[in-house]
C-alpha cells in the first residue's frame, strides 16, 4: 500500500510538471497586463494540442474572407523546433487554407524553391496543405506608412493572391532579433529573399543580410510587420498564434538549436501582434530556467522592437490576458 501510494504522488507531480510553468505565474506579476478594457485582448491556454489550438483560434472569433494564407516556418533541417503537423495540421486542414513562406537571405536548405518544397514535404505540411514559396516567381512592394528605416517592404510575389492571413508562430529566441515571434514570422517571414536582406540591413542593402546595424534592423522588423497589416485592411484580415513550446533560446532557422532551458508555457492569440509578443516575453521574464533566454534578448535588444512598433502604430504593449 506504501509504494502504490508512493508511486501514485509520483504521478501527481509528474503530472502537474509536464503541463506548464505557465499555470504558476499569477497574471497580475505581468508587467504590461492590465485590467483596461480598451487594451487588446491575448487569449492564452496551457493545453498544447491541436485542441488548445482550435480554442485559441476560436477565442478570437475571427472568420477569414477569401482564401487564407497560413504562415509558418518550415523549419531548417534537421533538427530545428518548427511547429510539427501534428499540431496545426487538424486546424489548417479545417479552414481550408494553404502554408505560404518565402526562401531564405542564408544559403541553407530552404533558400532556393525547389529545396524548400522538399522540405516542406520532408516536414509533413504537404500532407494537410498545399504548400506555397510566395517568392518562387519573384516579389513585390509593400508601402510602409509612418516608418524611419523602410520606405517600402519586399515580400513574396505571391503575397497578393490570398485574402486573408494566419499568422502561426513557433515563439522561441534569436540569434539576430533576441526572440522570434508573430512580428518577426510577418516580417521576415513574409519577405522575399531581397526583403530579408534589406529588413536586416535596416534598409542598406537588397543583397545582403550582413552587416547592419542592431537598431535599425530590429525597426525594419516592426515596419516591415506595419506593412502587411496595412495591406490587409488595417490589420483586420490578420490574426496571430504563437506557440511557446520548445523555447530555445536558437530560431527555427537554426538546424541544430540549443536545448531549451524554459518548460513549455501554452498557446497565445491576438489580433494585436505587438500586444501578442509582449505578452510571451513577459512570460519569458517570469519562466524558471530563463536567464540564456533574457540574455539573448537584451544583448540584442529585442525589446526595442515591440517599442518602435508600438510607436509606429502597429499594435500595442499593454494587454488583458484571457485565460481559456
Amino acid at each position: 500500500m506504501r509504494i502504490l501510494m508512493l508511486l501514485a504522488l509520483m504521478v501527481f507531480v509528474t503530472a502537474g510538471c509536464s503541463s506548464s510553468s505557465a499555470g504558476s505565474i499569477p497574471a497580475t506579476e505581468l508587467p504590461h497586463n492590465t485590467e483596461d478594457s480598451s487594451a487588446p485582448v491575448v487569449f492564452m491556454t496551457t493545453d498544447i494540442t491541436p485542441e488548445g489550438l482550435n480554442a485559441i483560434y476560436e477565442a478570437l472569433n475571427w472568420t477569414p474572407s477569401g482564401k487564407l494564407a497560413v504562415k509558418v516556418s518550415t523549419g531548417e533541417p534537421p533538427a530545428s523546433n518548427y511547429l510539427r503537423a501534428e499540431l496545426i495540421g487538424g486546424l489548417v486542414q479545417r479552414l481550408g487554407g494553404t502554408i505560404v513562406e518565402c526562401n531564405t537571405a542564408y544559403n541553407g536548405s530552404r533558400a532556393e524553391a525547389a529545396m524548400h518544397r522538399q522540405v516542406a514535404a520532408d516536414h509533413g505540411f504537404t500532407k494537410f496543405a498545399e504548400v506555397d514559396i510566395m517568392d518562387a516567381e519573384g516579389d513585390i512592394e509593400l508601402p510602409v506608412n509612418g516608418g524611419t528605416v523602410l520606405k517600402a517592404n519586399r515580400v513574396g510575389k505571391n503575397f497578393a493572391n490570398y485574402n486573408s492571413y494566419l499568422i502561426l508562430s513557433h515563439f522561441k529566441g534569436h540569434a539576430m532579433a533576441g526572440f522570434g515571434g508573430a512580428i518577426k514570422n510577418v516580417s521576415i517571414g513574409i519577405g522575399s529573399r531581397a526583403g530579408k536582406s534589406r529588413i536586416h540591413s535596416g534598409g542598406k542593402s537588397d543583397t545582403s543580410p550582413w552587416g547592419g546595424a542592431q537598431i535599425p534592423f530590429t525597426e525594419a522588423m516592426a515596419e516591415a510587420c506595419k506593412s502587411v497589416s496595412d495591406a490587409l485592411g488595417n490589420g483586420e484580415r490578420i490574426i496571430y498564434i504563437n506557440v511557446m513550446n520548445r523555447l530555445s533560446i536558437d530560431c527555427d532557422c537554426n538546424g541544430h538549436p540549443a536545448e531549451p532551458d524554459i518548460h513549455d508555457i501554452g498557446i497565445l492569440g491576438s489580433t494585436d501582434p505587438v500586444a501578442l509578443d509582449q505578452a510571451c516575453v513577459d512570460l519569458i521574464y517570469k519562466a524558471e530556467g530563463n536567464a540564456s533566454f533574457v540574455r539573448r534578448i537584451e544583448s540584442l535588444k529585442g525589446i526595442h522592437t515591440l517599442e518602435h512598433a508600438e510607436e509606429i502604430g502597429l499594435g500595442h504593449r499593454t494587454y488583458r490576458l484571457e485565460e481559456i
